[in-house]
């Protein structure tokens, strides 16, 4: 936005900023997290603190580096009253797990280290984030953020404390912040609807026995690869022989791929399904909806436990519903997805869920190309939780701005890409 239009709108943002940092205790502090959220919004190719002073008349470098690093003011409540406005605005049908990262150079930046970055499509110096979204086809809104720790810093404890990770704080998964974050969620009283994610939670068999034990509903990516057996595959249990333990129930061929498993089944359960228009015209594929049993050493391990160990388990691992598309022009299946919501579950809402996904990227970009997400400059822990927070803040503010029925035109931050996308 230009600086006539932020000045229009800083009564409506003073009420908003007034509202979701409540919790901020001093007045300079909300003053300057305001001042914070104009700079964000107003147009520049750079939204670090520097240029974000230069551009603003009453911006002080000094106070807002002061306020993002060093003020010791909590995030979290700020984030919750985001979340619980949001939450009622948007009224989601999904809340979709993902993770973000931020390339970076050098090595001081808090949990900055070699590793996948799917900003640039390969390994490289970056921070990775994981979060949480709300969202519809026509609306989303992160909820919740935390920021990924690799091993190495967790194994530095010296590095860490200059980064200022708070005393802990230790290495987890991704899949295990993400669970930490859906009880955050729910400790907020927000209750997901249902669960998406990619590939990269769906085939972590813990992640979704998580997601089961909280009573969550999830429709999750598959790579194709993992294994399974067909549903009405049923266990034998051999005769004992008279010595060493006793014999167990097993299936009596290997598990396969769920992608021989799907092509087998044929054209025959494949209908068409229309999930959303597209800007070229509706979105339609073929997809059909299957029952497999999911085997592989941690499904049969988790069956083994819930079935009383193993050598009173009865063989028999859980079904569970496997949503597969086979777009016409293609020799097989190209795209997978688990749930544990019953396979008479209509296949238009698995595939609206599934496919919902892609409302996220909206979210990335405005975020980072509108808002300067990943212009943070700062090393510490501290810093970069603030950060995101105050964007997290604006990107709110446009949102409830764009649905409100009251407001004449929708507004938006900029998402024109910046050159200068590595920071040091």
């Amino acid at each position: 936005m230009d600086a006539h239009e932020v000045n229009r709108l800083r009564a409506a943002l003073a009420m908003f900023v007034a509202d979701v940092f409540a919790s901020v205790p001093r007045t300079d502090q909300r003053a300057k997290g305001e001042c914070y959220l104009r700079g964000l919004m107003l147009d520049g190719r750079r939204k670090s603190v520097q240029p974000m002073a230069e551009r603003l008349p009453d911006g002080n470098m000094q106070a807002l580096q002061q306020f993002v690093n060093q003020s010791p003011w909590d995030p979290l409540p700020v984030r919750q009253r985001i979340a619980e406005r949001l939450s009622q605005v948007v009224r989601p049908e999904v809340w979709v797990i993902d993770d973000v990262s931020f390339p970076k150079c050098g090595k001081a930046s808090v949990g900055v280290a070699r590793q996948y970055c799917g900003a640039v499509g390969k390994r490289a110096n970056c921070q990775v984030a994981v979060s949480v979204h709300a969202a519809t086809d026509t609306a989303s809104c992160p909820l919740e953020w935390q920021l990924y720790l690799p091993r190495e810093w967790t194994d530095e404890p010296d590095r860490c404390r200059r980064a200022g990770v708070p005393d802990g704080v230790v290495h987890r998964e991704k899949w295990r912040l993400a669970l930490g974050l859906l009880d955050t969620l729910a400790r907020w009283q927000l209750k997901a609807p249902v669960v998406v994610a990619d590939a990269g939670y769906g085939v972590s068999t813990p992640f979704r026995l998580g997601l089961q034990e909280r009573g969550l509903s999830y429709v999750l990516a598959l790579s194709g690869k993992e294994v399974a057996h067909p549903e009405d595959a049923e266990p034998h249990h051999p005769a004992y022989g008279g010595l060493g333990p006793p014999t167990l129930s097993r299936y009596r061929t290997p598990p396969r791929a769920i992608s021989a498993l799907a092509a087998e089944a044929g054209a025959e359960p494949f209908i068409e399904v229309t999930w959303r228009q597209g800007s070229k015209g509706a979105m339609t594929s073929r997809f059909a909806v299957l029952t497999v049993r999911p085997a592989g050493k941690q499904s049969l391990a988790a069956a083994q436990e819930a079935g009383g160990g193993r050598n009173r388990w009865d063989g028999v691992l859980p079904v569970q519903t496997l949503l597969v598309e086979w777009p016409d022009g293609q020799n097989a299946p190209t795209d997978y997805w688990i749930s544990n919501l019953p396979a008479t579950t209509p296949a238009a809402d698995l595939v609206r869920w599934a496919k919902m996904r892609w409302r996220i990227e909206h979210d990335y970009r405005e975020l980072k190309h509108g808002l300067g997400l990943d212009h943070f400059e700062g090393r510490t822990w501290r810093g970069w939780h603030h950060h995101v927070t105050l964007v997290t803040a604006a990107q709110a503010f446009l949102t409830l701005r764009r649905l409100d029925p009251k407001v004449e035109a929708p507004t938006r931050a900029s998402t024109r890409p910046s050159t200068h996308s590595r920071t040091c």
